[in-house]
């Protein structure tokens, strides 16, 4: 489909006017294509020839809106840091219509009713780590926000310094947070929150449509799919960063990528968000938090059903989280499933790699290979103890699997390259110089993080020292 024949809708304005501001793109000055995601215009049944052509860069500058298109921001609160805003929004996002139930967004598009004082704008280096890590959560099977397509300009915006203003066509399933829930809830507004629970259960959970408890189904499909995302998240080595209630998908999607990090050497209580000074959203933390955060949306939601039964529920997150967790960890260390002793033979391996700073997703795609031979494995850590220690006990555990299966599972389940924080920068770096050609590279591998790369092997070893457990801010 061409642009020019491209038709969207807007479902959410459906809902009653105060779910929503209606609101204009204000355009980037001098835009241009920094990158186009062909497999998502696909999903979007856009044409690939469009993809390179000046309406496309109008379409993600905002200043052509295709038929049918009636921008808006969303309007939410959120816990903060475990502290309530009673008013958030969307500040620098507008939405532009709906394609297939895929909703589009222009991030950095211009000042909103929610934009509390700020621009309104995106800066590339945000907008390179979005677009980057979008897809790089999307080709490790992890539910995620995709990016259409990503583009820069000389428009200047300020921030700690001049940079530059970026935009991302971001398109979801959902858009709609815990804090949307919170908002209406805060607010009285019972009518409007008993219609945005329908219309989430009509458009992500069809199946609880029109049953007298469906808003108790409703929130135990989210816990489910909450606990399920932030196994992934661990099982990968993710840390979120900013995992505030405004920042949770009700669709159980990974969202607003800010501060993030894939782990460098493992730690259990890594903070990538210099602002997290208590360490509240660290890696270790995120169950835990995704547990708070879900108590918060029981609140949101008791105004329109039994608060007991969906409490009784959230007693089951940690044993819900910790079966996923389980069951993908497992299929890393190449089990056939889980048996006794495994929950403790993941633990000891986990303490293992942070006493000996071992790179995390070094260690897994090494020992996807192994099959008998330590000294590659031995070499990702500073001492060969406790690894000996721990290798004897995984022998006596995979005696009795066939190593060309556990090697072919281990290797679909191991990346090969996931993009740290000192890669993106690498990146960011040359792209403030005009080069895009990283961006171009790095896109490539997050496709396809399983596959070997020769050409990239460099960004398969371990994180250098100098760039280790680096710290980025909300704006990053």
């Amino acid at each position: 489909m061409k642009l020019n024949e491209l038709h969207v809708t807007n479902p959410y304005l459906k809902l009653p006017s105060v779910c929503y501001d209606r609101v204009t793109p204000t355009p980037l000055a001098e835009p241009y294509l920094i990158h186009a995601n062909t497999d998502v215009a696909k999903v979007l049944d856009i044409d690939e020839t469009e993809l390179q052509t000046e309406a496309f860069v109008k379409f993600l500058n905002g200043e052509y809106l295709a038929e049918g298109s009636e921008p808006f921001a969303m309007c939410y609160a959120g816990h903060q840091f475990g502290y309530f805003v009673p008013r958030l929004g969307d500040g620098r996002a507008i939405n532009i219509g709906t394609i297939d139930k895929y909703h589009l967004q222009l991030k950095g598009a211009g000042i909103t009713e929610y934009s509390r004082h700020g621009d309104g704008r995106a800066v590339l280096r945000s907008s390179i780590r979005e677009y980057l890590m979008s897809e790089a959560m999307h080709g490790l099977s992890i539910p995620t926000t995709l990016c259409l397509g990503l583009i820069g300009s000389e428009h200047d915006v300020r921030r700690d310094k001049i940079e530059k203003g970026a935009i991302v066509c971001r398109a979801s399933s959902s858009w709609v947070r815990f804090g949307t829930f919170e908002y209406y809830a805060h607010q009285g507004k019972f009518k409007e929150l008993a219609a945005l629970a329908d219309y989430v259960i009509e458009e992500n959970f069809p199946h609880h449509s029109g049953k007298e408890n469906r808003y108790t189904l409703l929130f135990n499909d989210v816990l489910i799919i909450t606990a399920r995302l932030i196994a992934q998240w661990m099982s990968v080595g993710f840390n979120h960063g900013v995992m505030n209630t405004d920042n949770m998908s009700i669709a159980g999607l990974t969202i607003d990528y800010g501060p993030y990090a894939f782990l460098d050497d493992f730690r259990h209580e890594n903070v990538c968000n210099q602002t997290d000074v208590e360490g509240r959203y660290s890696f270790a933390n995120q169950p835990e938090i995704a547990k708070w955060n879900l108590k918060s949306l029981i609140m949101a939601l008791s105004p329109l059903t039994d608060t007991d039964k969906m409490e009784k529920n959230l007693a089951m997150f940690d044993k819900i989280y910790i079966r996923y967790f389980h069951y993908y960890m497992c299929k890393k260390l190449g089990f056939e499933g889980t048996i006794e002793g495994d929950p403790e033979l993941i633990d000891d391996m986990l303490d293992m790699l942070e006493q000996l700073h071992v790179d995390y997703t070094l260690f897994f795609r090494t020992l996807s290979h192994y099959e008998g031979d330590r000294k590659a494995l031995l070499s990702t850590g500073l001492y060969h103890e406790p690894m000996n220690a721990w290798l004897d006990r995984y022998d006596a555990r995979i005696k009795t699997i066939d190593t060309t299966e556990r090697k072919e599972q281990m290797l679909s389940s191991n990346p090969k390259y996931v993009l740290k924080n000192y890669m993106l920068q690498e990146a960011i770096d040359a792209a403030e110089k005009g080069d895009f050609s990283v961006v171009d590279d790095l896109f490539q591998i997050a496709q396809n993080p399983f596959d070997e790369h020769p050409a990239f092997e460099r960004w398969a070893e371990a994180t250098p020292q100098e760039f280790k457990n680096k710290r980025l801010s909300c704006s990053s």
